[in-house]
């Protein structure tokens, strides 16, 4: 079964339900993942006699490559849910790989943001019925029944209001909830297997903290009083724009609509000075949004921000945002201090004063010290150029598996849990974009008392 996107791709589809819906049985779901690495073993032995039969070794390697991207990805679009949002994480960090091993997760993950409606037009009119009332038609003068965008729990119609705004109405696939909350019960049960990679850390809470930030996202009323908390926060920004809201009802939103290109479609063949801009403006963005809206936005991707016409920043998705912890500036200040001052002393003991080490387990300063350097370059240098290297070089440290890798001894307070997230998606689309980012400039200009704490 095949389908075509907006940029006359062919793309393979998963059978769904008749009406386009997510499973959403645990059975089902859990069958749908574990039929990955069951495929990719028998693609492998499959592999040995090709090679056997005389076809290259590495044409039959990548072959394998391509083809288990392919399978994974369509997976994890066809299940929508949490696990959509780990592929959507997946495919900020596939940078870290190596090109070789990159390239077919790469094309795989861009029909997965970039995937096709899951609702025919009778699940949509349905499912506007249900939460808008019978005679919904009644508050559009125009309405597309193609979705222009599809998100891991709903897709997105654009429309005019009935009093002419252009609007893009945002509705959560049926089923999606059921599923969501079935994936996060995996998740859960997971733990343990986070707790073995990572015996130093206390995985239970900082788990339970995930769960509970991906299940709010699926209340829009919540989602709508975060953008509207944004929309009033950047209201006069001459650089950043985000959308009205104009209704929210059940599991529609009603937002204004912002007419931008996405960056997802930027990237590809962009500009690099004008993408260079960008990634300037979605460091602002990142950075000003806890001082501007006492929020944090935790959802960076490049499906989520737009050029404007005029040049401004576009963002859109305000499911993922949280609460700002003002206590976290203290833990800036006096983490950055030591970072800045190059004392592993004073850093271990910061560390430990803030719950980044177990009382009872010991810590290897001096490598943790060294993994920070890049940091502290940035913040001490006027701009600091992110790339796709650079990226790749983080990411092989981090994934190390090795017993005496340094993240082993590490933990971390389950309150930091959404600003990690939205502070390593971020990172991502700046190396994607290979911004020089001012991160000293940033840092001083919206928390000048924190930048003076950490000797800035």
């Amino acid at each position: 079964m095949v389908g075509e996107s907006e940029g006359g791709r062919v793309m393979p589809f998963v059978r769904r339900s008749r009406e386009g819906n997510p499973p959403t049985g645990r059975v089902v779901r859990g069958a749908r993942l574990a039929a990955v690495p069951v495929a990719y073993a028998g693609r492998r032995l499959a592999g040995i006699g090709k090679r056997v039969a005389g076809r290259d070794p590495g044409e039959v390697d990548r072959d394998i490559r391509v083809r288990t991207a392919e399978h994974l990805f369509q997976v994890l679009g066809e299940l929508k849910g949490c696990v959509a949002k780990l592929g959507q994480f997946l495919g900020l960090l596939e940078m870290g790989l190596a090109p070789d091993l990159a390239e077919p997760f790469r094309q795989a993950l861009a029909r997965l943001h970039d995937s096709v409606p899951a609702m025919l037009p009778g699940a949509v009119h349905a499912e506007l019925s249900t939460h808008l009332g019978p005679d919904w038609r009644a508050l559009f003068t125009e309405f597309d029944d193609r979705a222009c965008a599809a998100a891991s729990v709903g897709q997105v119609h654009r429309a005019r209001w009935h009093d002419g705004t252009q609007v893009a109405v945002k509705i959560m696939y049926p089923g999606a909830r059921a599923a969501v909350l079935a994936d996060l019960q995996a998740l859960r049960r997971a733990t343990p297997l986070f707790t073995a990679l990572l015996p130093g850390a206390d995985t239970r809470p900082v788990v339970e903290a995930l769960c509970t930030e991906i299940r709010d996202e699926l209340d829009y009323a919540r989602e709508a009083d975060n953008q509207r908390a944004f929309a009033t926060a950047f209201a006069d920004d001459p650089e950043i724009v985000v959308g009205r809201v104009i209704a929210q009802r059940g599991d529609v939103l009603i937002t204004e609509w912002l007419d931008g290109i996405p960056l997802s479609q930027l990237i590809i063949g962009g500009n690099a000075e004008e993408l260079d801009r960008l990634g300037v403006l979605i460091l602002r963005f990142l950075f000003s949004a806890p001082a501007r809206a006492a929020l944090v936005y935790g959802d960076p991707h490049p499906g989520n921000f737009q050029r404007m016409p005029d040049g401004r920043l576009g963002v859109v998705d305000f499911g993922a945002c949280t609460p700002w912890p003002p206590a976290f500036l203290d833990v800036v200040g006096d983490v950055g201090a030591a970072v800045i001052a190059d004392s592993p002393a004073d850093l271990e003991a910061a560390m430990r004063r803030h719950g980044f080490v177990a009382p009872d387990r010991d810590l290897d300063i001096a490598t943790v010290a060294q993994r920070l350097q890049p940091v502290r370059e940035a913040l001490l240098a006027t701009t600091y150029p992110l790339s796709a290297g650079w990226l790749r070089e983080q990411v092989r440290l981090i994934t190390d598996l090795r017993l005496t890798n340094i993240l082993r001894q590490l933990t971390m307070p389950p309150s930091h849990t959404p600003i990690l997230r939205s502070f390593l998606g971020g990172v991502a689309i700046l190396c994607q974009l290979h911004t020089t980012v001012p991160l000293r400039a940033e840092c001083t200009r919206w928390y000048p008392e924190t930048a003076k704490a950490a000797g800035l």
